[in-house]
């Protein structure tokens, strides 16, 4: 009974063992299809996403070449650039140009003239101080070329149609203050040519700047809209281009500004000779009305006198 009994179980282990070796090989070839089965999608896919990427890089390689030689063809020196601008770009550059040009013309004529004028006035303005009178003062200004000496010609001038008839000390300062003022103010409104064409330019010539860069740009934008890329190397030259306007703008308009502040306090220190020239004119105008004063007393008498306000500011003292 024990002999059957292992003899049944030897049968049923060697069925076991031969079912689980069916299966096995079962299961390799099944195996095997479905790595194969796998493989071959892989490599079927492969070649659909492989010229996909390849094509994009290829799409962006020539874009970049398109754009470094869009950049390479641009001339970006500023002539190269003005002769790319637009029309309205030109127009603004050349008219920067012309208002440069004509800052440093203003300024050169303008310093040569003040420093002859400065140098003329100031030789004049001692004359006047040396001289006792006014007779000696204008009776030799052959070696005086002042554009000041228009103060001894009008004095002269008043004194001679005041000759005419009668007259009162009073009466003839008024005249000749009134008349002198006027020459002054002639020659004050010469010597101020020039100086408002520099204020205008310092002041207008940025904005003229800013509209041909505003007007560039523009044009940049639509060239983007119209060629559908935003890549820098197609886009930089243009903006470039309009921001060349802004920039001339500003050499324009910084030295236009740095001569109109110059020559501002130069035409102020002019002017202010201008006035002592009046002044000393005046002062021997009086000077030689006194002298013929029959009251008038020498100034050794006065200063002698006790009555006389010197002496008496001493004595207090």
């Amino acid at each position: 009974m024990f002999t059957k009994a292992i003899l049944l179980l030897s049968l049923l282990s060697i069925g076991i063992v031969q079912l689980s070796m069916t299966i096995h090989a079962a299961e390799v070839p099944l195996s095997i299809v479905t790595s194969e089965i796998v493989a071959t999608s892989s490599v079927v896919e492969q070649p659909s996403i492989t010229p996909s990427s390849d094509e994009a890089i290829n799409v962006t390689n020539v874009e970049h070449k398109l754009g470094e030689a869009t950049f390479e063809t641009h001339d970006l020196s500023p002539w190269g650039m003005y002769k790319a601008a637009d029309i309205v770009v030109k127009s603004v550059i050349i008219g920067l140009l012309i208002a440069s040009l004509i800052s440093w013309a203003i300024c050169i004529f303008k310093s040569i003239q003040l420093n002859i004028a400065k140098r003329h006035s100031k030789k004049l303005l001692t004359h006047l101080l040396q001289s006792t009178s006014f007779s000696e003062a204008s009776h030799d200004l052959t070696q005086q070329k002042s554009e000041a000496l228009i103060f001894l010609t009008a004095t002269q001038h008043e004194l001679h149609l005041s000759a005419a008839g009668p007259t009162t000390d009073e009466a003839l300062k008024e005249r000749l203050v009134a008349r002198l003022e006027r020459v002054q103010a002639s020659i004050s409104a010469n010597v101020n040519l020039g100086t408002g064409v520099l204020a205008t330019i310092g002041s207008v010539a940025p904005f003229v700047g800013l509209f041909g860069t505003v007007w560039g740009i523009m044009n940049s934008f639509i060239g983007i809209a119209k060629t559908q890329t935003t890549n820098l190397a197609v886009v930089a030259p243009g903006i470039a281009e309009a921001l060349l306007a802004t920039a001339l703008g500003l050499v324009a308009a910084i030295p236009a500004v740095v001569m109109y502040n110059h020559f501002s306090r130069s035409i102020g220190s002019y002017k202010a000779m201008l006035t002592d020239i009046l002044t000393a004119t005046m002062i021997l105008i009086s000077r030689d009305l006194d002298r013929k004063k029959p009251q008038a007393k020498p100034l050794a008498i006065l200063l002698n006198d006790d009555k006389s306000p010197v002496n008496i500011v001493s004595k207090e003292s």
